[in-house]
């Protein structure tokens, strides 16, 4: 059958000379499309973490918890875009920090993209810390506190590894997601946290045995490890910054390591003869989720389930050496992005796909590893002792007995009990139990 030829000639005068020679343009707009939903599934971890937190915490902080949380994105987006976001991705002729795009106005549109998306993986590193020190810190004290972290302690750092001048990186340092450039950095600041403000008022006693203190709403708690789990596809899936094939292998790993973390946490309580917490169990999944982070591009599935089961055994062994220390982890944030943070960045370069093993490669990611350490405990321990000093950033022993919530506020998160007590006068027990 012809085709008349006179249609044809038609139709094909219709499509612009311009569509036609910017083939690139549909594949930007893809990139574009995806980088921005990552972004947004990045940005609901912040729910994950506020309704895990809060559900850790006691009924008469619950209130104060999910402030933080709001509020440190909040103040968080404002000062990465102003001053982090240069530090980090600016021009970097030394190795150490960025030299420009501080307050980005003017950008090709996917730098805009990009900005959008680091922006909320700043806020991820800078809320680690709220969970850790909770119930009794004071709300001003932190706020400061996660205003330094997004400015200074997490784009600085972040320049060494993901800029391409930064000394890191010219080494070959592998963090494709950030199990050490975001997770390890907020751990690492929250563990400086909890040594200047000290423990919860009765968590441990005179002989320096732990107390248990359980959080007020575990169902709130499985729900934010739900969320946090639905939001790492983006986190780790989003890392690509583009829509590429690559996705399915890096979620798919992403998978795998969670569910192997929560897994291997529950056996190491099975093999110990301990229950079986829900609150260990999530947060094992998490550290597989932390654990994998580094590697999910650069493993194969096998070496990225065992990845994330390492990463819930060292999460909870990590949580109990914490006890040992009389280190009081409200959340267990140390473990979960600290300790798993550094297995997984150590794994990425221990399965390193095609070059498994390589002596050179886990010399550099060791390198790394020290360096955030050093970098981000350091800079945040003075951070803490100054604004201690300068501000206060422990509540006083009369608030933390009655709620953060009350004292920082003046709101309840559970305004009455069914026999219609004030939710924080439940709490008030394991308060006096002990006094310092």
């Amino acid at each position: 059958m012809r085709f008349p030829l006179l249609p044809l000639l038609a139709l094909l005068s219709l499509i612009s000379p311009a569509a036609l020679a910017d083939d690139a343009l549909p594949q930007d707009a893809g990139n574009m499309v995806w980088l921005v939903c990552a972004s947004a599934l990045v940005f609901l971890m912040q729910a994950g973490f506020a309704l895990l937190e809060s559900g850790m915490s006691r009924s008469k902080n619950a209130l104060n918890v999910v402030m933080k949380n709001y509020m440190d994105v909040c103040f968080g987006t404002v000062v990465f875009w102003l001053i982090g976001y240069g530090l980090m991705f600016g021009s970097n002729p030394t190795g150490w920090l960025g030299t420009d795009l501080f307050a980005p106005s003017e950008m090709d549109p996917m730098g805009y993209g990009v900005l959008l998306f680091q922006t909320m993986f700043a806020a991820t590193a800078v809320t680690i810390a709220s969970g850790a020190m909770a119930e009794r810190t004071c709300f001003d004290g932190y706020l400061l506190g996660a205003l330094v972290v997004t400015a200074l302690i997490y784009p600085i750092f972040g320049s060494w590894v993901w800029n391409s001048g930064g000394w890191l990186a010219e080494r070959g340092f592998i963090d494709f997601a950030g199990s050490t450039v975001v997770h390890s950095v907020g751990a690492w600041v929250a563990l400086a946290g909890i040594i200047v403000i000290g423990p919860r008022l009765g968590r441990f006693g005179r002989d320096g045995h732990p107390r248990e203190i359980r959080g007020h709403n575990l169902t709130l708690v499985a729900l934010g490890g739900f969320i946090l789990w639905f939001g790492w596809f983006g986190f780790n899936g989003g890392s690509t910054l583009e829509a590429s094939t690559d996705i399915g292998l890096i979620n798919l790993n992403t998978q795998l390591a969670a569910a192997a973390g929560a897994t291997g946490s529950m056996l190491l309580a099975s093999l110990l003869r301990r229950p079986i917490l829900l609150t260990e169990t999530v947060n094992g999944s998490l550290a597989g989720l932390v654990a994998i982070t580094a590697g999910c591009a650069s493993m194969t599935p096998t070496f990225a389930l065992l990845t994330g089961l390492i990463g819930g055994i060292i999460c909870t062994l990590g949580g109990q050496l914490l006890l040992r220390l009389q280190l009081d982890d409200v959340v267990g944030a140390v473990s979960v992005h600290g300790f798993a943070g550094a297995w997984g960045t150590l794994a990425a370069g221990l399965f390193l796909k095609d070059n498994m093993f390589d002596g050179q490669q886990v010399m550099t990611q060791l390198v790394g590893i020290g360096a955030c350490f050093i970098w981000s405990f350091g800079t945040a321990l003075m951070m803490y002792f100054a604004i201690d000093k300068l501000l206060g950033l422990r509540a006083n022993s009369q608030h933390e007995q009655r709620g953060l919530d009350l004292s920082e506020h003046a709101e309840i998160g559970y305004p009455e009990f069914p026999s219609g007590q004030h939710a924080y006068t439940a709490d008030r027990a394991a308060d006096l139990e002990w006094k310092p």
